[in-house]
């Protein structure tokens, strides 16, 4: 399969990388379809510098009249993409970190139907890692922790990787105008891929790491991450074992919760009102919250290991595919 067969988008957020833009856009691969720069508003006119300086009829720039975020940026460059009728859309940073020679990596596992969505994993290579800023790899496996409970991929790692591809007919399922167009970004999109169980994979990467500043402040950026993982947890736990299906797995989640919230309140209050009158717990009150503990937390433990097993394996833009073909040769047999 060659990627020359197929449309493939390559979407560019700019801010402030007009140092490195023009870099980026020489080193893609000639065989893709179309290339969207979008200026997000750029103090520096990353826009109008490509436009003057770098002359490619496959580059489309689009402008932002304020400031959205990166993802508002990517947001800007999926709808593009899907309306000129792109098949994969691969997202880059212009900023020099993700190198464009990976590209076939992200788009073939999409091409040859293995996934729906493709990301990139900066943690594979050992030797790698020690490369990479010390805060960074702290800060990136905390965040894959805390990632994996929100959004229900197990599997994979460096959730706030922004090199990234998707299906066309999968972008167009999502509620793009509901996805966070910040920081936030990579991880809401995991969060709302998996509400729709698509397929997503890792594939491995090296991150170049130059004179680039990040515009992420972790400190502002810190708080809301934690509330909106937190979020995504509960929303992704309601719909997947509440909303859309009632399980064994669901019945685990909720009596292991009320066992365990149980036995923890009972024994903490028996056992604060006992040190008050100086007497000693009695060995039934003892055993009644142990024992409401131990049980939760084993239901628990059988919830969490049904929900890891429990990561999609179909991928959707087969049957996405299919019926954008149903509808597309329905129509045309309408016309004549």
């Amino acid at each position: 399969m060659q990627l020359s067969e197929h449309r493939i988008a390559v979407i560019i957020p700019c801010y402030k990388v007009t140092h490195h833009i023009l870099k980026v856009l020489e080193e893609i691969d000639n065989r893709v379809w179309r290339i969207y720069v979008v200026d997000d508003a750029c103090p520096e006119k990353s826009g109008a510098l490509v436009e003057t300086q770098f002359r490619d009829p496959r580059v489309k720039v689009l402008y932002h009249d304020h400031n959205k975020g990166v993802g508002g940026a990517v947001i800007s460059g999926y709808r593009a993409a899907i309306a000129d009728g792109a098949t994969v859309l691969v997202k880059i940073d212009g900023d020099g970190q993700m190198s464009p020679a990976l590209l076939p990596d992200f788009a073939m596992p999409i091409l040859t139907g293995a996934a729906d969505y493709t990301k990139g994993n900066r943690f594979y290579d050992l030797a790698k890692i020690k490369q990479m800023p010390r805060g960074r790899i702290y800060g990136n496996a905390m965040l894959s922790l805390l990632a994996k409970l929100s959004n229900g991929y197990w599997d994979l790692f460096d959730p706030a990787n922004g090199y990234t591809a998707i299906h066309a007919e999968v972008a167009r399922r999502l509620p793009l105008e509901r996805i966070s167009e910040r920081y936030f970004f990579e991880s809401d999109m995991l969060f709302r891929l998996g509400t729709i169980r698509a397929v997503v994979i890792d594939v491995p990467m090296d991150a170049c790491y130059g004179e680039e500043v990040s515009n992420l402040k972790v400190r502002e950026e810190f708080g809301d991450f934690l509330w909106k993982l937190s979020r995504n947890f509960f929303k992704r736990i309601f719909y997947n074992y509440f909303l859309r299906d009632v399980s064994l797995a669901s019945l685990e989640l909720l009596f292991g919760t009320i066992l365990v919230v149980f036995g923890g309140v009972y024994g903490a209050y028996h056992w604060a009102h006992s040190a008050s009158l100086g007497v000693t717990t009695p060995a039934g009150t003892v055993i009644v919250a142990a024992v409401s503990l131990l049980v939760g937390l084993q239901l628990l433990l059988a919830f969490l290991g049904y929900d890891i097993a429990n990561v999609p394996r179909r991928p959707l833009q087969q049957f996405f595919t299919a019926n954008a073909k149903w509808q597309h040769d329905k129509n045309n047999d309408r016309d004549i």
